[in-house]
């Protein structure tokens, strides 16, 4: 049920909507000009910076051949929808295709306030929004594959809020990632923190050209992005 307060103070977060769905409590606050996704009473993220977000996307577009004509990429998260605005923004990808587990989330995107980020990229003609858990949906092998796999899920690999999401890293989840990517497809993962074990994680998986680009935040650790290569 919407929920609002007009007496709170200007830094003070108001909650817009708190809803229980299948996989627990999730919240949209609005902290002065920004939002914020709160899942199970842990931050997940806002809508105050997006860089991350963003070369999650740009990152795996230049990591794919350059030859390759409108390439389809799969959006795992819709989150606060930086990353999808990303891809519908540029004209080079082809389908684009992402995949929310939250109805809430999906609902405050099409009707709600992150209309604002997501509006135009929901309307683009290439976009599909799926509503599924991205670790079932990954590991259905009939499913189509992609040219680039860009997965926003939880705080990455190292830090989880919700248990299931663990499997998506693990060498079970990196296998069902292998398998939807076309060959030579990129594989690109959000993460809160650098992550070594991730890498080398990857590279057990049969991923190749393994890397790590980096985001300085304010305080603490920088935002990443993991990159890997499926075999060609």
């Amino acid at each position: 049920m919407p929920v609002d307060s007009f007496d709170a103070p200007v830094d003070a977060p108001v909650v817009i909507e708190r809803r229980e769905g299948p996989y627990g409590e999730v919240v949209l606050r609005r902290r002065g000009g920004h939002h914020e996704i709160i899942a199970n009473g842990c931050f997940l993220m806002d809508t105050s910076d997006g860089r991350s977000e963003r070369l999650l996307v740009d990152a795996a577009l230049a990591a794919l051949p350059a030859g390759r004509q409108a390439p389809s990429v799969l959006i795992g998260g819709l989150g606060v929808g930086f990353s999808l605005a990303r891809a519908a923004a540029g004209r080079r990808w082809g389908r684009i295709t992402v995949v929310e587990r939250e109805a809430a989330v999906i609902d405050w995107h099409r009707t709600g306030p992150l209309s604002a980020i997501s509006g135009a990229a929901l309307a683009d003609p290439r976009t599909e929004v799926v509503h599924a858990d991205l670790v079932a949906y990954l590991a259905d092998r009939s499913g189509p594959v992609f040219d680039a796999l860009c997965l926003d899920i939880d705080n990455g690999p190292d830090w989880t809020v919700a248990e299931d999401n663990d499997s998506l890293y693990s060498p079970a989840g990196l296998a069902s990632c292998r398998a939807r990517l076309a060959p030579g497809g990129v594989l690109a993962v959000w993460s809160a923190q650098p992550s070594p074990a991730f890498e080398q994680a990857l590279r057990n998986a049969g991923f190749a050209g393994v890397t790590t680009e980096e985001i300085a935040v304010a305080r603490g650790v920088p935002d990443v992005v993991h990159l890997a290569i499926s075999a060609a």
